[in-house]
């Protein structure tokens, strides 16, 4: 992509006063809700394109997660921490990058800004879920045996807070209910 490609298509993507150019091959997209940079190498030969994602002290008991969504989710796009920010990246030789790609990467960018730490969480959660059930099955214990115990931990205060009305309780349980049930399979003792 040459650089009046890049500008081209960022004007088909955004609104042409959120787009500044900040200086040859360097372009800035400012929204209400994020701030996109897209510069191009010294000799325009490479493409980085550049959206914050929160800062690191928010994001750092989720690193190893985020390198973990590197490998396994994020395609195209990367998370990198420089600065004392978590960005989202995509990186690309402008010879062979086409505009339906760059269109793609800038999506997954702006999507991996607007999921924040949710996905990294969730993976998480989920891992955390798996070492319960793992525990349990250790124990001898059943699905019913294990929702029966974090059922007593709720009614006695071992879980949950303080001030958790009934039906919020049982919101929960059923989520847990539900992860448990959903994995419960796939773990094995």
């Amino acid at each position: 992509m040459t650089p009046s490609e890049i500008a081209d298509t960022l004007k088909e993507l955004f609104d042409a006063a959120s787009i500044n150019a900040v200086a040859p091959g360097s372009w800035q997209i400012e929204t209400a809700n994020f701030r996109l940079l897209v510069m191009l190498s010294d000799d325009e030969s490479w493409l980085r394109v550049l959206l914050p994602i929160m800062p690191a002290s928010e994001a750092q008991p989720f690193i190893e997660h985020f390198l973990e969504a590197n490998f396994d989710d994020t395609q195209e796009v990367r998370y990198a921490l420089q600065q004392g920010v978590v960005w989202g990246v995509f990186q690309h030789n402008c010879n062979s990058l086409v505009a339906e790609d760059f269109r793609d990467a800038i999506a997954r960018l702006i999507l991996l800004h607007r999921t924040g730490l949710d996905n990294v969480f969730n993976r998480l959660i989920e891992r955390r879920i798996r070492q319960i059930i793992q525990a349990a099955k250790q124990q001898g214990q059943s699905l019913q045996a294990t929702m029966q115990n974090l059922d007593r931990f709720y009614a006695e205060g071992l879980m949950g807070e303080v001030n958790q009305t009934s039906q919020a309780r049982e919101e929960v349980l059923a989520a847990w209910r539900y992860q448990l049930e959903r994995l419960w399979p796939e773990v094995e003792p």
